[in-house]
């Protein structure tokens, strides 16, 4: 079973739906006690960075995902990657999950747009885990204006807008991705299934 985190923000009625299409079992749920039990946690995310820790904190989330992390099968989408590193300039003061180490920045581009919106290629850092079968160059679905920089060798794949970006994270049985593998066609569920197949790094 998948839990999936609802905090009161994110896109997840669409993650629901792709991870049903893909035949998985998959609720969603805030409470603690049942992402305790999940076999696999999925942590989506749309809005702001502070906004997500305030809610995150007040259900009493933040210990139970920061476990689920560590254990077991866990993939964050878009913010749900942000949140999982210590720091985002979007919230100065405001800490996040840090289960990995190193913050989030806004893009700062000439003569591009900000955010970041639509479709955009992956270079492959990663060959395994959730990755191991992603081929170069696919394109996925982007919508953000802040981007991860990670302190540690966790890079799965990055992209360029710009500047290149790491667009992917992976770290044992831990994956994120900035991009919505759930708006993403068939690249997209492609990722989704390894993740509900369990495969790790």
């Amino acid at each position: 079973m998948i839990a999936i985190v609802d905090y009161g923000a994110g896109n997840l009625a669409n993650v629901s739906r792709a991870l049903e299409f893909l035949g998985a079992q998959a609720v969603v749920t805030s409470d603690a006690g049942v992402i305790r039990e999940a076999e696999r946690v999925l942590l989506p995310g749309v809005g702001a960075f502070g906004d997500a820790m305030e809610s995150l904190r007040r259900k009493g989330l933040e210990q139970v995902l920061c476990q689920a992390a560590e254990e077991k099968p866990f993939l964050g989408i878009c913010l749900g990657l942000q949140l999982l590193f210590e720091e985002s300039e979007e919230s100065p003061g405001v800490s996040g999950l840090g289960v990995l180490k190193g913050s989030v920045r806004r893009f700062r581009l000439e003569g591009l747009k900000v955010p970041h919106m639509g479709w955009n290629t992956l270079q492959v850092l990663q060959k395994e885990g959730v990755f191991a079968h992603l081929e170069e160059q696919k394109s996925v679905y982007f919508v953000h204006s802040y981007y991860v920089c990670p302190e540690e060798p966790v890079a799965a794949t990055r992209t360029e807008y710009g500047i290149p970006f790491v667009s992917a994270v992976q770290k044992g049985q831990l994956a994120a991705m900035q991009f919505h593998p759930e708006k993403s066609g068939t690249v997209g569920l492609g990722l989704l299934k390894a993740f509900i197949d369990g495969r790790e790094a």
